[in-house]
């Protein structure tokens, strides 16, 4: 196991040497990917839209080429789901990844080419592991298996002359992963490919437990759900009492930091490192390259090419965008990409804020569309979920999950927010929690307090203790269990929290 850990290390530690020159050369990296991507892209059907050609600059390609969402490529996509060929992407387009989505119903479907497949999402994979050696010389982590849970797959489509592949990303990254990557994770692919979600996690529970795990990888949400069942099996209460040899957390998909607590809680001696990754649907995009320091590093040579649109100008028709050089620290951007899966100057949705440049670290802010902005409160998932922390802390609350939505005013009640909270441990008085919530939300953001000030646009905040189980239960109605699928934490629409709170006949409220 030594021989076998040292190899590890040296395959992994190659990788140094590129991640250090695209972190000193960034700008120069991102007018490489762009000129490839439009050259490789030239003669399909869109890059003979737009004059992919005779793109000379960065300016040429704004002004030519249109900002889109998924909706202006649905019919594009539908065409290339009955086969036709050279639309978006030169190479054939064989895997398409089911997008996370909250509370739509609406099914999005993302082209996945080899290309994006191998030197994006396997890239991200690799690199992963190569930091982690780098900051952690000493690491046993190849000695044993990287536990993952991984996406479901849906289907192949046999009604053209080729086979298409829909499943989450993950489920697609997994079907796809060289055989020696297939050999270092835990479970094998027959269960992580099984399609009932359920099913799969009392497989895993059953095997996982056998393996020597070094490493976790995944959404804390649906891991914490298999480590519960595993917990409870085995009547054990610690990691380490399942996985001694266990060092390291890369956690994605959502934030880490409601979930925080409950993971210390599981680590019998504060041994466990928690790293982020920044993996989505459409690309991999950044990697905690530092323990002590939450913010990542932005990935620069993915073949992916990224714009940025300022937020005060997200709800505008044509924004103009700000190229990496152009950005400024601390502020709101909504990220914007071309890819080498034919995503063409596609506006994401999530919002990030540069913490450094060259190189260019980052925090993601939440969503464009998961926020709160009814009474002009301009309330971001990250301010959310920092004052939800600071509640548990004061309180000594467990939190398991939790959303927000504004109440509307009405002809005698002005305006608030909503929460639905689920706790694992309740706090020692919901009214304190309630107060806690509602004074960090004013440290916070300027904004929510102005509105909050002396009950000015909206009073105190309303909350609803609801029952374990009731977030889980939401997702398994609306088939939403397993892979990238998240809970919505903000929205400016009421139709989640109050499916959450239909027939809870254990819902307890408090409101200041």
């Amino acid at each position: 196991m030594q021989i076998v850990n040292s190899l590890g290390k040296a395959y992994f530690q190659k990788r140094i040497g590129q991640i250090d020159h695209f972190k000193a050369h960034p700008e120069e990296v991102q007018q490489k990917n762009l000129h490839y991507l439009l050259r490789q892209a030239a003669n399909t059907e869109y890059g003979r839209r737009y004059h992919f050609a005779s793109i000379k600059s960065m300016n040429d390609y704004r002004e030519r080429v249109p900002l889109i969402s998924y909706e202006d490529l649905l019919p594009s996509i539908n065409r290339m789901l009955k086969g036709e060929k050279n639309i978006l992407w030169p190479t054939p387009i064989k895997c398409f990844a089911k997008s996370s989505g909250t509370t739509s119903d609406s099914r999005k479907l993302v082209p996945v080419s080899r290309e994006s497949l191998i030197n994006t999402h396997f890239q991200g994979g690799r690199d992963m592991f190569a930091l982690y050696v780098q900051n952690y010389p000493d690491t046993k982590l190849f000695s044993g298996k990287n536990l993952s849970i991984g996406g479901n797959q849906e289907s192949k489509q046999a009604d053209t002359d080729r086979d298409i592949y829909i499943g989450n990303i993950s489920a697609i990254v997994m079907k796809y992963l060289p055989f020696w990557a297939q050999y270092r994770r835990t479970p094998g692919i027959d269960i992580t490919m099984m399609e009932s979600w359920e099913e799969k996690i009392k497989e895993m529970a059953a095997v996982t437990p056998r393996e020597n795990v070094t490493s976790m990888a995944g959404s804390p949400m649906w891991l914490i759900l298999l480590l519960q069942q595993i917990f409870n099996g085995k009547n054990v209460n610690y990691l380490q009492d399942v996985w001694p040899n266990l060092e390291v957390f890369f956690h994605g998909s959502v934030s880490f930091l409601p979930y925080k607590p409950l993971f210390d809680l599981m680590d019998k001696d504060g041994s466990m490192r928690y790293l982020e990754v920044y993996n989505a649907t459409e690309g991999f995009f950044g990697l905690q390259d530092r323990q002590d320091d939450p913010s990542l590093l932005l990935m620069l040579n993915y073949q992916i090419f990224y714009e940025f649109i300022a937020e005060e100008d997200f709800l505008k028709e044509n924004p103009v965008t700000k190229t990496l050089e152009e950005v400024e620290l601390h502020k709101n951007y909504s990220m914007v990409i071309s890819t080498s899966s034919g995503l063409w100057r596609y506006k994401i949705g999530d919002t990030l804020r540069f913490t450094e440049k060259r190189p260019y670290r980052f925090i993601i802010s939440g969503r464009t569309k998961n926020c709160i902005n009814i009474f002009g409160e301009d309330l971001f998932v990250e301010q959310a979920e920092k004052a939800m922390l600071e509640a548990c802390k004061n309180t000594g609350a467990i939190l398991e999950n939790f959303s927000a939505a504004p109440r509307f005013y009405d002809n005698k009640n002005k305006g608030c927010h909503e929460w639905v909270i689920e706790f694992i441990k309740e706090p020692d008085n919901l009214r304190s929690f309630s107060r806690f919530l509602d004074n960090e939300l004013c440290r916070l953001n300027e904004d929510y307090k102005s509105k909050r000030s002396d009950n000015s646009a909206i009073t105190e905040p309303v909350i609803h203790s609801v029952p374990g189980g009731t977030f889980y239960g939401w997702l398994k109605r609306n088939h939403k269990l397993g892979g990238q699928h998240k809970i919505p934490r903000l929205s400016n629409k009421r139709d989640f929290i109050e499916d959450l709170l239909q027939g809870n006949s254990r819902d307890t409220s408090c409101a200041l």
